[in-house]
């Protein structure tokens, strides 16, 4: 990874950046002139930093760690990765060796990599003598199942009386009743420890008046909480994949315990969403050899972002492990192999019609679910039928897939219509019941990929 002729992409280190100020701050360190005595090695970029005051920073990058990129830098700084952390791997990105490969780093660097990595192995020590021995009081773990699954089931029955009564009462009286009634409710979910249930409910909130059509929207999603009610409620009469999608969708604990898959996973996309209390960060990856596309979670409090960062273009051999659920796509990060290395990988794409056939039959295993992930191959940006809308059209089909409305409004749009040119391109992204939202494309020739989220 660290040799001198494999090296990221100034867009690929940029892309760990936890937020804008620091992208900008640590492109003005990414040049030689403050950087000392750096170098890498075995996945490892090390350097010292001149700052403001008589000592150096020492910063070390871990690129080869368990749980993707860390960092180490004696600034004071509490994002991560800090601007010098950037600042180093663009130095070291950049063509012509300004940081020169080297036998071993430095002792200061050497005692963070091997507290790290001796941590890590205890962890994965101590993960498997608990694998073998199982909880240390089963009986109380049972107990405790036992008491969430009660408090589930009453949050559920709530929930279904709830639901009779806004459809006896006429859909009209939500809107009269305002989002007071949905938080109120999404409260008692939160306290029957259903959080998958407390989302929807507060999801219901924003669709009374929210356009044309509020009704018949409003009525298909109580009608999909009802359906997820009553498969909690039934459970025991459910297949064993589809009665762990339901305990998944309401949020309730599961353990990626599915037989590790290694492949070399190139990185297709890599996006936040961020509300008051959590940064959630989705990274999508594909198999080279397994041909599976699978979604890596990662959470950090308000405020700061995950420490899982694989940028958009790398591959990573490694182990995945997935999550139970019919037709699940989640998976957890094993053991890896090598740090990760650009990758000269494109993922097989579908036509448009193929990707909506896609959506459909995933749908017959996990009826919640908003979307699955494709590549479209071939497809040229365009117009749609409704002004500001816009499309992804076939370039040898007369079909279409219409982009989703939040996607049109965003740069990553225009970056992809840039890109086109008016001629086909390969667009990774997300296919639901509201569209197609593109995240990552490719041009028909060679050329690295455009993050468009």
């Amino acid at each position: 990874m660290t040799e001198q002729g494999v090296r990221w992409t100034a867009e690929q280190v940029l892309a760990l950046a936890p937020d804008a100020a620091s992208r900008k701050a640590g492109s003005r360190l990414g040049t030689a002139g403050p950087w000392s005595e750096a170098g890498s090695g075995e996945g490892t970029v090390w350097g010292l930093c001149k700052g403001s005051g008589s000592k150096p920073y020492q910063t070390v990058v871990d690129l080869a760690g368990a749980g993707g990129p860390a960092y180490k830098c004696s600034c004071p700084s509490r994002k991560f990765p800090c601007k010098h952390a950037l600042g180093l791997l663009l130095l070291w990105a950049e063509p012509g060796g300004a940081v020169a490969p080297a036998a071993d780093p430095p002792e200061w660097a050497e005692q963070w990599l091997s507290g790290r990595r001796g941590r890590a192995e205890g962890k994965r020590t101590e993960d498997e003598g608990s694998s073998a021995t199982g909880s240390a009081d089963p009986e109380a773990a049972r107990r405790r199942a036992e008491r969430r699954a009660e408090r589930v089931t009453a949050g559920a029955t709530e929930l279904e009386q709830r639901l009779s009564d806004l459809l006896r009462g006429g859909l009209a009286s939500a809107e009269q009743a305002g989002y007071g009634l949905w938080d109120e409710t999404a409260a008692r979910m939160v306290d029957a420890q259903a959080p998958g249930l407390a989302a929807r409910v507060r999801e219901l909130g924003a669709v009374p008046g929210s356009g044309p059509g509020w009704p018949a929207r409003l009525l298909e999603e109580c009608a999909l909480l009802h359906l997820l009610d009553q498969g909690w409620l039934r459970r025991d009469r459910l297949p064993d994949d589809l009665a762990a999608t339901v305990r998944s969708r309401l949020g309730l604990p599961a353990s990626a315990d599915g037989p590790p898959v290694r492949d070399r996973w190139l990185v297709l996309a890599q996006y936040d969403t961020v509300d008051p209390k959590l940064t959630t960060r989705r990274i999508w990856l594909h198999g080279a050899a397994s041909g599976h596309t699978r979604l890596l979670l990662s959470y950090g409090a308000a405020g700061r972002a995950p420490e899982l960062s694989l940028p958009v273009g790398l591959a990573v051999e490694a182990d995945l492990n997935g999550f139970p659920g019919a037709g699940q796509t989640r998976a957890a990060l094993g053991e890896r192999y090598a740090p990760p290395a650009p990758a000269d990988l494109r993922p097989p794409g579908v036509t448009t019609a193929e990707a909506a056939a896609r959506y459909g039959e995933a749908l017959c295993a996990d009826p919640w679910l908003d979307s699955v992930p494709v590549t479209l191959d071939r497809v040229v940006p365009a117009p749609g039928p409704e002004p500001g809308s816009w499309q992804l059209a076939d370039a040898e089909a007369d079909s279409a897939l219409p982009i989703v409305t939040a996607a049109s409004s965003r740069p990553g749009l225009w970056r992809l219509v840039a890109l086109s040119g008016g001629a086909p391109v390969k667009v990774f992204g997300e296919c639901g019941h509201r569209g197609f939202t593109p995240l990552t494309a490719w041009p028909e020739g060679p050329g690295e990929p455009v993050t468009l989220c």
